[in-house]
């Protein structure tokens, strides 16, 4: 049986606020929903991966995923929108751009998978024209766009909503009340819902309160994923040693530092690993300063013990490895753990994974026969 979660936070002082912001999201929605407000259409396949909610569901995890799924027979592409970069406008990533122009998300998964294209911009009509522009041999043969489920202007040829399941949407409210970004109903405009984040050893029990608490539609179709973590890597690995298992953890003194939504399910995984665990963290897509660096290093110092390492994730390390004022021994010390996605029942992974396949041939298999 999964552990039992906290009940949902709900700030009932500010429902009104919160039933002014629904009449505003609902009314945008009808307007999409009648077709007094134009939604774009491509004539490749556009799969969006987004949530109903402020706060990580596990997007990038699952982005990555697709790409894992896709690129060895398509050419892929990913648009997001570069949440805290400094430019603007439309953008192509490269592997050696800044995560303060690209964003941190974008360029982790650009430096992970280079032989892909990744772009930003916060327009995603704009982007996938842009993307589009390119000739006929670097046409990308799907589009994956990050967190779009609200950008109504987009209509994706398939839509996968993410749910936390450590705070099940159908429990929660309208900001500021609660974390949605709009009513529950809008689920409905999703093909795939996966609830993210399960715990491996999930009871029938728990896969009914989910399902029923969804209660989603014949033509939508559910699944439930977890995480796993992979080696330990140096962040500077011209000054430290080589990858090791998680493991190898268990009589260190560790100390994590993150800066992400829902740091919880890895200090999860290290309670039941590691002795002694030392946490730190900063908001979502914090831009680490000198005094953040600081608190990093007093926290280590007060442990008089040499065995020990910085840990951090790897979002995280996209943005610490570019610090110009991190020392030498902090550099050897700093070390990112990697999370990938996993399905809870490896008979629905095959079936996802041939869902995604097929939506993408047969697209475009349809787009070339309306050409003719």
């Amino acid at each position: 049986m999964e552990k039992e979660k906290p009940p949902v936070e709900i700030r009932r002082s500010v429902w009104p606020l919160a039933w002014l912001y629904g009449l505003a999201v609902n009314f945008r929605n009808t307007l999409f929903d009648r077709k007094i407000l134009k939604q774009e259409t491509f004539d490749i396949p556009v799969i969006c991966v987004g949530n109903l909610t402020v706060g990580g569901t596990g997007k990038t995890p699952h982005v990555e995923y697709l790409v894992r799924l896709l690129s060895p027979e398509y050419r892929v592409a990913v648009l997001s929108r570069g949440y805290k970069r400094r430019s603007r406008g439309f953008m192509m990533v490269d592997t050696d751009s800044n995560a303060s122009e690209a964003g941190d998300e974008p360029l982790q998964i650009k430096r992970k998978f280079p032989e892909i294209l990744v772009a930003v911009d916060r327009d995603r009509v704009n982007g996938i024209r842009n993307i589009l522009s390119a000739d006929r041999k670097n046409r990308p043969d799907v589009i994956l766009l990050d967190d779009g489920f609200q950008h109504r202007r987009v209509q994706p040829s398939l839509s996968i909503l993410l749910v936390d399941s450590n705070r099940p949407v159908f429990e929660d409210r309208l900001l500021p009340a609660g974390s949605l970004r709009e009513p529950l109903r809008g689920k409905e405009r999703a093909t795939i819902v996966v609830v993210t984040k399960c715990d491996p050893d999930m009871q029938p029990i728990d896969f009914r309160i989910y399902t029923n608490g969804l209660n989603l539609y014949p033509y939508q179709q559910l699944y439930f994923t977890g995480f796993d973590y992979g080696m330990i890597i140096p962040l500077f690995p011209e000054l430290q040693g080589a990858p090791f298992q998680v493991q190898d953890l268990r009589k260190k003194h560790v100390f994590l530092v993150a800066g992400i939504a829902s740091p919880q399910p890895l200090v999860d995984k290290l309670e039941h690993i590691i002795y002694s665990l030392y946490t730190l963290f900063f908001p979502d897509h914090h831009s680490f300063r000198e005094k953040d660096i600081q608190s990093i290093r007093e926290m280590v110092n007060a442990v008089d013990d040499s065995n020990k390492i910085i840990l951090t994730t790897e979002k995280d390390a996209v943005r610490l490895r570019t610090l110009p004022f991190l020392d030498e021994e902090m550099k050897r010390m700093l070390y990112y753990i990697p999370v990938c996605v996993t399905f809870i029942d490896e008979k629905e992974q095959e079936k996802f994974n041939n869902n995604i396949l097929e939506h993408v041939r047969s697209y475009q298999t349809n787009s070339r026969l309306s050409e003719k």
